[in-house]
C-alpha cells in the first residue's frame, strides 16, 4: 500500500485542522492505520492508532483533543485535532500495518507516508 499524507499548515494555538492520509491498494479496509509525529529534534513519537475494525488508541497528548477515523470506500484515514498547541508542532506521518490488533511501535508498521507539517504558532 502507498500512502499520502496531506493537510498540514499553520494554525494558531487553540484552533484545528485536519490531516488526511490517501491510500493505494484494494485491501486498504485490512491494513491497521496510525498516526505519528517527529518534532524538531526529537524522535518520532505515536500519536494515534485505527484498527481494520474502527477500534481506536490515543498517546495521552492527543486524547480529548485528536479523533483518528478511517473511510474504507474513500481509502483514508484521517486525523482531526483540535485545541492544538505549540508543542504539536511536528512533521506527522500517516503509517499502515497488518497485524490484526492496534499498534503504538513503529516497527509494526511496514507502510509510511512521506509525512505534512503541522506548525502552531502561540
Amino acid at each position: 500500500v502507498q500512502l499520502q499524507a496531506s493537510g498540514g499548515g499553520l494554525v494558531q494555538a487553540g484552533g484545528s485542522l485536519r490531516l488526511s492520509c490517501a491510500a493505494s491498494g484494494r485491501t486498504f479496509s485490512s491494513y491497521g492505520m496510525g498516526w505519528f509525529r517527529q518534532a524538531p529534534g526529537k524522535e518520532r513519537e505515536f500519536v494515534a492508532a485505527i484498527s481494520r475494525f474502527g477500534a481506536t488508541y490515543y498517546a495521552d497528548s492527543a486524547k480529548g483533543r485528536f479523533t483518528i477515523s478511517r473511510d474504507n470506500v474513500k481509502n483514508a484515514v484521517y486525523l482531526h485535532m483540535d485545541n492544538l498547541k505549540p508543542e504539536d508542532t511536528a512533521v506527522y506521518y500517516c503509517a499502515a500495518q497488518q497485524s490484526w490488533s492496534l499498534s503504538t511501535q513503529e516497527r509494526v508498521y511496514g507502510y509510511w507516508g512521506q509525512g505534512t507539517l503541522v506548525t502552531v504558532s502561540s
